[in-house]
């Protein structure tokens, strides 16, 4: 670890195994209440983790998840992480429309801040929904008080993404201070390539986000945005069947080796708080406008 390099982003997506746009299809939001919620188990291994590599991270959580887990919202902050939102019930916000997204993440951030004590001033939008279809998006959030999103996913995906979006911060808003902050890309022959964690860390060698780290660290001289789920280091949790296999082969590949991979990544980079970064890449994204 070079102390000269970025402190890049750290963020965990806070949601359990059975809200994962991968299940949406063949779980129902109306049976979520009478399945095991797993999420503090997982939310707890992380904090352990998180204090041995003495690492400080954002948990971008449910409104749905705060509203029943809040001695889990406080552990997080008396750890001094931050707790930001990513709406109520993983709802795609090209699916909710301005109105309704606007009452979804007023209702999420009152039980965010209800539960953990703390105020939010962050967002991730559910499956990096916020995209060419919803630019209105960030308006919804700077009119709400928000400072920051990382909402974008600046690929092609077949789930997600927002190709022609820049793939670092930006101020989105002409005149507001308000920043998006993009899930990290690297660059390879002309191509983008998604480098900032869930199935891609999971899936690929550990090489490949070390190099694409160190391309963005080093290369870019720019932070970069790091992302995973509770439920990617529980390979006890139940397996979904009727789910279609590619989401089951994304799902669950493996799992058993995600809390190594963590634990390597974590000592080999340096890590902070998103809405510290935040703070940073608004000034920046500033400057470069200027």
């Amino acid at each position: 670890m070079n102390a000269s390099e970025p402190v890049n982003g750290l963020s965990v997506d806070v949601e359990d195994w059975f809200q994962v746009g991968a299940f949406e299809t063949v779980i129902d939001r109306e049976s979520w209440s009478t399945l095991a919620c797993r999420v503090e188990r997982n939310c707890d291994e992380i904090l352990r983790l998180f204090s041995e590599t003495g690492v400080k991270g954002t948990f971008f959580t449910l409104g749905w998840i705060a509203q029943r887990h809040p001695a889990m919202m406080r552990r997080i902050a008396a750890e001094g992480h931050e707790i930001a939102s990513h709406g109520w019930d993983h709802e795609r916000v090209f699916r909710l429309g301005a109105g309704g997204f606007a009452q979804d993440i007023a209702r999420a951030r009152k039980a965010i801040e209800d539960a953990s004590g703390t105020a939010v001033t962050g967002y991730r939008a559910p499956s990096f929904s916020i995209d060419a279809r919803t630019p209105w998006a960030f308006e919804v959030l700077a009119e709400q008080g928000y400072a920051y999103s990382s909402s974008v996913a600046p690929i092609v995906h077949d789930h997600y993404g927002w190709r022609e979006a820049p793939r670092f911060a930006f101020h989105p808003l002409a005149g507001h201070d308000f920043v998006e902050i993009p899930v990290t890309t690297a660059q390879f022959a002309g191509r983008r390539l998604a480098a900032g964690g869930g199935g891609f860390f999971r899936v690929l060698p550990y090489g490949f986000s070390r190099w694409a780290i160190r391309q963005v660290n080093g290369q870019e001289r720019r932070p970069a945005v790091f992302y995973f789920h509770p439920w990617e280091i529980d390979p006890g949790q139940p397996r979904v069947e009727g789910a279609p296999l590619r989401s089951r082969v994304r799902h669950y590949t493996n799992l058993g080796v995600m809390e190594r991979k963590l634990r390597q990544l974590l000592g080999e980079f340096r890590w902070g708080r998103m809405d510290d970064l935040a703070a940073r890449e608004a000034v920046q994204a500033m400057a470069l406008a200027a």
